[in-house]
């Protein structure tokens, strides 16, 4: 079931499957969301938790224990409960059960908030451990954008541009994005800009450390643009279909990388998890603008 939110701005679907956004409009009706052309990608948004990425041969452990996990975790598998609703918001809520624990061996309840203030969308994600042992999790969104965003440009004419220069690293990825030991300097134009193209994805995603916390997806040749502010994430992913023409451009923020090559990950010894105690709870937002 998709549900509605919106202001004057904007106007915001999404779906109790996954709490996948459907839908981005801006008053004068344009869509910046990406639709599921399955010629490219069948997913619009999907909700990371409670692991980004792949795991080597889908599996983990806890305590010594295997589990097995797809990949990017369950939520987006998931129908969640519309907990809350207001005209211009809405929470959803997954409770940990018997499908989860199969997978996850943790009770948690978890809550994704989509909140309007003018023309910005905030996701807040929340964690709450119902358990009596520490949980350990990560959290990452994944939205695709329109590229291009207005008629008569094309993807070549965008960019994407960090808010403050940086140096960022490269996370170095297998040719099956599993984590390698190296890591490069990742070059920007005046250590700030990147010019789309479709080339730059023919090794997957682009996932970055040590960038500035916010990114504009954006043309000098058009007035239309969307800007992901991530103030809590470690790393940001950038990534389309490889090889191929894709019209789009996902903006991924992600709290914590995958697996390494050829390691089944112990989840009590993975470093860049969160670590949540029993009885305590935790928090974070990202905001997309559309400009």
């Amino acid at each position: 079931m998709n549900y509605t939110i919106k202001n004057e701005f904007l106007t915001v679907e999404v779906s109790d499957e996954g709490a996948q956004l459907q839908s981005i409009r801006g008053a004068d009706g344009t869509e910046y969301l990406w639709q599921a052309d399955p010629a490219y990608w069948k997913d619009k948004a999907p909700n990371l938790f409670p692991y980004i990425a792949r795991m080597t041969d889908g599996k983990y452990t806890v305590n010594g224990k295997e589990y097995e996990m797809n990949i990017h975790g369950f939520v987006k598998y998931m129908t969640l409960t519309a907990e809350k609703q207001e005209c211009d918001a809405i929470t959803f809520r997954l409770d940990s059960c018997e499908e989860t624990k199969a997978h996850y061996p943790f009770e948690f309840t978890y809550r994704i908030t989509y909140r309007l203030d003018k023309n910005r969308l905030l996701t807040t994600n929340s964690v709450e451990n119902r358990g009596a042992e520490k949980m350990y999790f990560a959290i990452g969104g994944h939205p695709g954008f329109n590229v291009p965003m207005e008629e008569g440009l094309s993807f070549e004419d965008y960019y994407l541009e960090f808010s403050h220069p940086a140096r960022p690293n490269r996370i170095g990825f297998t040719d099956k994005c599993f984590l390698t030991s190296h890591d490069d300097i990742y070059p920007l134009a005046d250590d700030r800009r990147l010019p789309l193209r479709h080339e730059m994805f023919a090794q997957d995603a682009i996932v970055l450390k040590n960038a500035a916390r916010s990114v504009k997806i954006a043309s000098d040749k058009g007035k239309k643009s969307i800007t992901v502010d991530y103030p809590d994430f470690q790393y940001i992913g950038f990534w389309h279909k490889p090889n191929c023409d894709a019209p789009y451009v996902c903006v991924e923020p992600w709290s914590a990388l995958p697996s390494r090559d050829g390691i089944v990950e112990e989840l009590t010894q993975q470093a860049d998890l969160t670590r949540l105690d029993a009885g305590r709870s935790y928090e974070t937002t990202w905001v997309i603008t559309v400009e």
